[in-house]
């Protein structure tokens, strides 16, 4: 006969437990789904300052047991900042705009479920890199269907990328119709035609930022505005 300790019961116990939230994580996908996609801006780079990151989450980005995060590895866990630590590799990664969204859409809406956010975001890409075929837009698809495989429903793209494209003028002008092409790929490409695909305007960039900020507000969809964002 084995006899426990009382110490021994409670790591015994703990031990359960932590084993049990594993469990039922893994076995309970996202119902409700929202693409992280863009740049460094949407991948995170709050609180970060001489290459270090200072662990500060505002009040709005505090997880919830109901908001989990894809990670590269293409498994479900609780979300919490830094979302992109392990997308955006090689880079630092603080808070980004995805958990205050989650928890905003959370708190409006009632009945949602567990939410689910899939990272896609790598800081300094220009709107080339997103191309379809590209590795980044092929690993966005990737993860996208993935996420959805055991049910839950992707609802909406965020979108928020353009500073490397505001250097020249020529870039500039040309990106208008490669975000309209590379939204009208990834509806195709998802198989959901109307797919909403929401953008965050430029507030700021390089010489040319206020040619991509006109069009991205020149493009016909649901959208939002960095300006006065703090």
């Amino acid at each position: 006969m084995v006899v426990l300790s009382s110490n021994m019961f409670k790591s015994v116990s703990l031990f359960s437990m932590l084993l049990l939230a594993r469990s039922i994580l893994g076995h309970n996908p996202a119902q409700v789904v929202f693409i992280l996609a863009g740049q460094s801006n949407m991948a995170g780079r709050g609180g970060v300052a001489s290459g270090k990151w200072d662990g500060s989450v505002p009040p709005q980005c505090q997880p919830n047991p109901s908001i989990l995060r894809l990670t590269a590895n293409l498994t479900w866990e609780e979300a919490r900042d830094p979302l992109h630590d392990d997308i955006d590799v090689g880079r630092i990664c603080g808070v980004g705009p995805g958990m205050a969204f989650a928890n905003e859409i959370r708190t409006r809406g009632s009945g949602i479920g567990v939410l689910g956010l899939v990272p896609c975001a790598v800081g300094g890409t220009a709107i080339n890199k997103w191309a379809r075929g590209s590795h980044l837009y092929n690993q966005l698809v990737t993860r996208a269907n993935e996420s959805v495989k055991d049910g839950g429903a992707i609802r909406a793209i965020l979108w928020y990328q353009g500073e490397s494209d505001t250097g020249t003028k020529g870039n500039a002008e040309a990106y208008k119709g490669k975000l309209e092409k590379l939204i009208q790929d990834l509806r195709s490409d998802l198989n959901l035609p109307s797919l909403p695909f929401i953008q965050v305007a430029l507030a700021s960039g390089e010489a040319f930022v206020e040619i991509v900020r006109k069009a991205q507000m020149e493009i016909n969809l649901l959208r939002g505005s960095a300006h006065g964002l703090a």
